[in-house]
């Protein structure tokens, strides 16, 4: 599946997407941060629920870190560590993807039953 055009994500920045339909699709976002592309699905793992409570907001002002609107926490882009908030040393979960042909992919590797909404 084609998540979006590789020109469609700034660098740093963040894009929201979805994978699957109906009332339970799994919510997801893509950072780019120094020409790295990460997948995460967009669920704080303090709280569980969604990262941007302000839709499409994923990343502080600066572009440094991956920011959860509810509670503050603060994630390493790359990694999905949150290092400053009410969950250190715990990760995003990540997606895998991959760019080719101008585009992000999910990875032929992803298996959408390990992922639960």
């Amino acid at each position: 599946m084609r998540i979006c055009q590789l020109d469609d994500l700034t660098d740093p920045g963040a894009l929201r997407f979805s994978i699957g339909e109906g009332d339970w699709p799994l919510r997801a976002f893509l950072v780019q941060k120094a020409g790295s592309i990460r997948a995460y699905v967009n669920r704080c793992p303090h709280a569980g629920h969604p990262l941007d409570l302000i839709p499409g907001r994923f990343m502080t002002a600066d572009g440094q870190a991956i920011v959860c609107s509810s509670h503050a926490a603060l994630f390493t882009p790359l990694e999905g560590r949150c290092f400053d908030g009410p969950c250190p040393g715990q990760r995003l979960q990540g997606i895998p993807v991959e760019v080719r042909d101008g585009a992000v992919w999910l990875s032929a590797s992803f298996d959408p039953a390990s992922y639960q909404p």
